[in-house]
């Protein structure tokens, strides 16, 4: 955290699960673990105004918004839900067996597509017109993450495997891989859409690791510790590409946030340790802005949610020469 971090009021009263920027305005979704999904409008001040909510019957693990910045999908552990800004009707339009881990959008030439990854071991494809997934596809484990930048998809397992997908041919994975980390993934976040097809993977061991598609690009891959502290594990909870600089930031569950130079391989800019765990974060369209949430990220299960554990929604106005790409070491 900064000092001139702006802190949200009126948060979720449990642990905010997932946040979303609408492409189209500074509208702010947050997911939480007390079933509940806001809507914020965000002045270029900084200043915030709740604007709408809507409940699910069990926890929110993901929202996103649509590329025209009118509806918002959410997932959690009951089902999936679409919300209308417009009339503030909510639908549900997908149900899995297990919890709904991730809903994204993608933007496929002719139409856009809901995607949900899920802990019954499947993702599914929905066109919102149908009341039926397009297309179900087995998982080898648990879907824990996943993320998409047309026509890559790239989803992680609980097993450690990552399915990559070429959405222009097919619904289902063209090739599985193991992690390039060690440990259990917890985030995969695809590179920015100017780079070299590529994505990035975070494991609990506190490393990144980048990853390219295409064999020519390969020698580009590398992975590095973001969090020094070594004392315990933690983890790399949210990765996220600046949409303009192509520079991303990583977010950690010892309260750190880093803002990196990928092609450098250098640090650009270091936050304050926040008083609990980062556990997700988005920029705006213009990258001007940057979200990021402190709140419990329940490693210790139930039992370590402790009253006065800190659940902070926080904004962070972006300085271009934090977020500029700078020349290459040699």
């Amino acid at each position: 955290m900064t000092s001139a971090d702006i802190e949200i009021p009126n948060p979720p009263s449990d642990s905010i699960s997932s946040l979303s920027f609408s492409g189209k305005a500074d509208y702010l979704a947050v997911g939480s673990w007390d079933n509940s999904v806001r809507v914020y409008e965000l002045s270029p001040q900084g200043q915030s105004q709740g604007r709408a909510m809507y409940s699910h019957q069990a926890p929110v693990l993901s929202v996103c918004w649509n590329e025209a910045g009118n509806q918002i999908f959410s997932g959690g552990v009951d089902a999936g839900f679409a919300f209308d800004i417009a009339t503030g009707q909510t639908t549900q339009f997908a149900q899995h067996d297990g919890p709904i881990k991730v809903v994204k959008w993608v933007n496929t030439p002719h139409t856009g597509l809901v995607v949900t990854g899920s802990w019954d071991k499947t993702i599914k494809y929905w066109d919102l017109r149908t009341p039926t997934p397009v297309a179900t596809v087995n998982l080898s484990e648990r879907c824990y993450t996943l993320d998409a930048h047309y026509p890559l998809m790239v989803v992680g397992t609980a097993d450690r495997q990552i399915h990559l997908f070429d959405l222009a041919k097919s619904t289902t994975p063209y090739k599985t891989m193991t992690s390039p980390l060690k440990l259990q993934t917890r985030v995969v976040s695809c590179c920015h859409p100017s780079d070299k097809a590529g994505f990035a993977v975070g494991s609990i061991e506190g490393r990144v690791a980048f990853h390219y598609v295409e064999e020519k690009n390969r020698s580009y891959d590398y992975s590095f510790r973001c969090i020094k502290d070594q004392s315990l594990i933690y983890s790399v909870n949210d990765i996220n590409f600046h949409p303009v600089h192509g520079t991303f930031t990583t977010c950690g569950s010892d309260g750190t946030i880093h803002f990196w130079d990928k092609d450098a391989r250098m640090r650009l800019k270091s936050f304050n340790r926040a008083p609990g765990p980062i556990v997700c974060s988005t920029f705006n369209s213009r990258g001007s802005i940057f979200a990021y949430a402190v709140a419990y990220d329940w490693y210790k299960g139930h039992s370590g949610m402790a009253d006065g554990h800190p659940n902070k929604l926080m904004l962070h106005a972006v300085k271009d020469e934090d977020v500029q790409k700078r020349a290459p070491r040699r």
